[in-house]
């Protein structure tokens, strides 16, 4: 969030030099208020463009394993634009190399899951996936398992049909 911070002042304060720079090739024929004019609209320009690019920086270095299973686009009334082209800000993702079986339990699954955020930090939450009974139970309080290897309190949820986070550990 600095770095980008410092970006948008950087392009505000580049635009501004180079209008003032073509203000001085031109014998100050330009109106005054063009460099600020033009310094706001490099920052907001480097602003947008960063929105639009981080669903691409953030994807772009995960492994191979990681499969992004659900993006969530924003849309605000502050930002018309978005209503037009809306930008990823969150996305969730399965690391489908961690998929762990149970031979006691051969229709469920164990899976690590990944919710990125724009200005949030990576939350990692352990899913327990019953790809018989599509259903599934979030194990971030810690799990006990009973001696057949059966989760003993699991909060079982049971989501729409299609559910993304099951379809996709089912795969695996």
């Amino acid at each position: 969030m600095f770095l980008e911070l410092i970006g948008t002042l950087v392009a505000g304060l580049a635009l501004a030099g180079v209008v003032m720079a073509l203000n001085r090739l031109l014998g100050g024929r330009l109106p005054r208020w063009l460099a600020p004019v033009a310094a706001g609209c490099g920052m907001i320009g480097v602003t947008i463009a960063s929105e639009y690019g981080w669903y691409a920086r953030t994807r772009a270095p995960l492994p191979d394993a990681m499969q992004i299973i659900e993006t969530v686009e924003s849309r605000a009334l502050y930002r018309p634009w978005t209503y037009v082209v809306p930008f990823v800000n969150r996305f969730a993702a399965i690391d489908a190399g961690s998929v762990r079986t149970n031979p006691a339990q051969p229709g469920q699954r164990l899976v690590d899951l990944y919710l990125f955020g724009r200005w949030a930090p990576v939350s990692k939450l352990p899913v327990l996936v019953d790809c018989d009974g599509f259903r599934r139970a979030n194990l971030a309080d810690g799990a006990e398992f009973g001696a057949d290897g059966a989760v003993l309190n699991a909060d079982w949820r049971q989501p729409p049909a299609g559910d993304p986070l099951i379809v996709a550990t089912c795969e695996v």
